[in-house]
């Protein structure tokens, strides 16, 4: 009998591939970064399953293309990519991965943190300028974490992760999140907030929610106008639940302190975002589960997810478990 026919949109790691190897028959796009939209388009006509990335669209003219289509399995944990109404209604399962970059992206969150506190990537620039030639007391002021408050928009798992981290630095954590997590409170010592008082009160805020219609600009000028001077943001989600430019504004006017943000509205990021002009702000370009260990987990778990939903298993992580029920 034919093996299943799969596309994998971009390289994952040998760990996946390993997985796929003689359950189906797959192709992988090659090329750097994620295919054309009508190389998408052309590929998935004739295919079973998707191994998607964040960077795919997949939405109804997506689903109208592909008749033959069974699953997607997203190689991430967001999802926003894809049109999960239009998923459902062509009967596709979508899955995807979370849990294994749980630590990874609260690591990458922490460490966007204290580089933008401790003014990590100027003080490292005015060094290898050469700039360096005396010290005095004032220099490279930077903001302590002990005794301070952090607060979290978003306590799912890797908010509670970014909480455990904060605590072992002696914060106190305040956290914003549709639904209360009285475990969490007790384990953590956290505290369940408005957005307003969130803001408000917070030395730091970390953003950890997903993208969507409601959390879509969610921190624009007002938000911002609400937060300390001496504040930080962070953003390790999804880059349009902030507005950039009033962030822009903010930060180059002096509401805020500084930022650190691995997520962009548009990714790429443009040479001329202005936000790259400020020295009080710290980027990466979206490295939140860039781990050996994290990476490797999520191809494995893409690939299984896909051949437990071609393979007529329940896959471990559905998105729209009501495919299922048809």
């Amino acid at each position: 009998m034919a093996l299943p026919k799969v596309y994998v949109s971009q390289r994952i790691l040998k760990e996946g591939r390993d997985i796929l190897e003689g359950q189906v028959s797959y192709r992988m796009w090659e090329g750097e970064g994620a295919p054309d939209r009508d190389i998408l388009l052309r590929e998935v006509q004739f295919i079973d399953g998707l191994l998607s990335m964040p960077a795919d669209k997949i939405d109804e003219e997506f689903f109208q293309q592909a008749p033959h289509l069974k699953v997607v399995s997203q190689h991430a944990v967001g999802f926003d990519n894809i049109d999960i109404e239009a998923a459902t209604r062509h009967g596709v399962l979508i899955c995807n991965t979370p849990d294994v970059l749980t630590d990874a992206t609260a690591d990458l969150a922490f460490t966007l943190l204290l580089a933008v506190a401790r003014r990590l990537v100027e003080c490292s620039g005015y060094l290898r300028r050469g700039e360096w030639r005396t010290w005095y007391p004032d220099m490279w002021l930077g903001m302590d974490t002990a005794r301070k408050t952090l607060g979290i928009i978003g306590f799912g798992k890797i908010g509670q992760a970014m909480a455990r981290r904060g605590r072992g630095f002696g914060m106190s954590i305040v956290y914003f999140n549709p639904s209360p997590k009285p475990e969490a409170e007790k384990e953590l010592g956290a505290r369940r907030v408005s957005l307003d008082e969130l803001l408000r009160i917070s030395d730091y805020v970390s953003i950890h929610c997903p993208l969507t219609s409601e959390t879509r600009g969610l921190i624009g000028e007002a938000e911002l106008k609400k937060m300390k001077s001496t504040a930080i943001l962070i953003n390790t989600a999804r880059g349009l639940v902030v507005d950039q430019r009033a962030l822009y504004k903010a930060l180059s006017e002096k509401w805020l302190w500084g930022a650190g943000l691995d997520v962009f509205e548009v990714e790429p990021v443009p040479a001329d975002e202005p936000l790259l002009s400020l020295s009080n702000v710290t980027v990466m370009p979206h490295m939140g589960s860039a781990t050996l260990d994290s990476r490797g987990g999520m191809s494995r778990l893409a690939a299984q997810n896909l051949i437990d939903a071609l393979q007529g298993r329940r896959p471990a992580y559905v998105v729209n478990p009501e495919v299922l029920d048809r």
